[in-house]
């Protein structure tokens, strides 16, 4: 099987994970220029502003990268469940003098039954399109190949990469439960917190697709024992953050740098869904008595809201700083130096 390296023409088969409102334009095409790939997390954005971003982009580097995208089961409103949301968060809020939102929306579109998306990607034809949370059906997955579109879906269990390779993808990336951010899961209520060694053993051995391992790596040495165990390539995410290009504000890139990096954990608190960050008081307080959180991405409407009034405070005690259980080792380096000092990590002796 050829592998990610020979058909992108890659030094490294390394992936910079797409990170919706952390990545950019410019800490893409940096990986992109270094020799690896450079991703855009574009799932929070309008069609219009996703497409923007491809267009800059395309603008800094020649050469391929990748887009994501939420795949998410599409979500109704529930008004009454959402005001009790609210009514639980007002204390918080009122720390900060601020009233919560009087209502909650949906703050962006899934991929899913999404035809003005993907008509926008066969046009602008990005060289890797992924999808987090689920995968399109497949003939939109045959629609975006016809336009010599690579499509790529997250597996956090062998049922899921099951449905993906039947569904058409053409590789697979094994989120394994170290990770940072949103775990891929396609259902909440199912997740089996397999760890990334488990979940690449398992999917080697019954998928004959690309692997790309994906969870708390954030070293060359690391990368090369994931490659050795089977997996095609790797997709670092938290390991970019503290680079300059990344969209991180300067509070997130002080706690990656600090003590606080060791103490990651995973809640449903802030967005609805699944995701790990560094532990605050979403994680500490209000994750304990909440018996309910709205669907994704309604919830974190009200997350984002809390966060802010926070911060207003110089407060970021209701922070999403997603980071994985490798935090702990971020360098805050340039991104095309980091991709170099990977390369130069991996290919040393074990």
């Amino acid at each position: 099987m050829a592998t990610w390296c020979d058909f992108f023409e890659l030094p490294i088969p390394l992936i910079q994970a797409p990170m919706a409102g952390v990545s950019t334009p410019a800490l893409a095409a940096a990986v992109c220029n270094a020799g690896g790939i450079g991703s855009l997390g574009l799932g929070h954005l309008s069609i219009a502003q996703a497409r923007q971003q491809i267009h800059a982009l395309k603008a800094l580097t020649p050469r391929p990268f990748n887009v994501n995208f939420f795949c998410h089961q599409p979500v109704a409103p529930f008004p009454a469940a959402e005001q009790k949301w609210l009514e639980i968060l007002e204390p918080y809020f009122a720390e900060f003098g601020v009233a919560p939102p009087s209502s909650l929306s949906i703050p962006y579109v899934t991929a899913q039954h999404n035809p003005e998306l993907i008509a926008m990607l066969c046009e602008e034809r990005p060289a890797i399109v992924s999808f987090h949370f689920g995968i399109p059906e497949p003939h939109v997955i045959q629609q975006l190949q016809r336009a010599g579109i690579v499509v790529w879906g997250c597996a956090t269990q062998l049922s899921e990469a099951l449905v993906l390779a039947h569904s058409g993808v053409d590789g697979i990336i094994a989120q394994g439960f170290e990770a940072g951010g949103h775990r891929g899961v396609f259902d909440p209520n199912e997740d089996l917190q397999l760890g990334l060694l488990p979940l690449i053993s398992l999917l080697t051995r019954h998928i004959e697709l690309p692997i790309i391992a994906a969870g708390g790596l954030m070293t060359g040495q690391q990368i090369a024992a994931v490659l050795k165990l089977g997996a095609h390539a790797v997709q670092l995410g938290t390991a970019f953050i503290s680079c300059p290009e990344s969209a991180a504000d300067s509070h997130y890139r002080a706690q990656l740098l600090s003590a606080h990096s060791l103490n990651t954990d995973v809640t449903s608190v802030i967005s609805g869904r699944p995701a790990r960050g560094l532990k605050n008081r979403m994680h500490t307080e209000i994750a304990t008595f909440a018996d309910f959180v709205p669907d994704y991405p309604i919830a974190y409407s009200a997350g984002k809201a809390l966060h802010t009034a926070a911060l207003q405070h110089n407060n970021t005690d209701f922070a999403a700083y997603w980071a994985g259980q490798g935090a702990p080792l971020s360098r805050a380096i340039a991104a095309a130096d980091l991709v170099q000092l990977l390369c130069v990590e991996a290919s040393q002796p074990q």
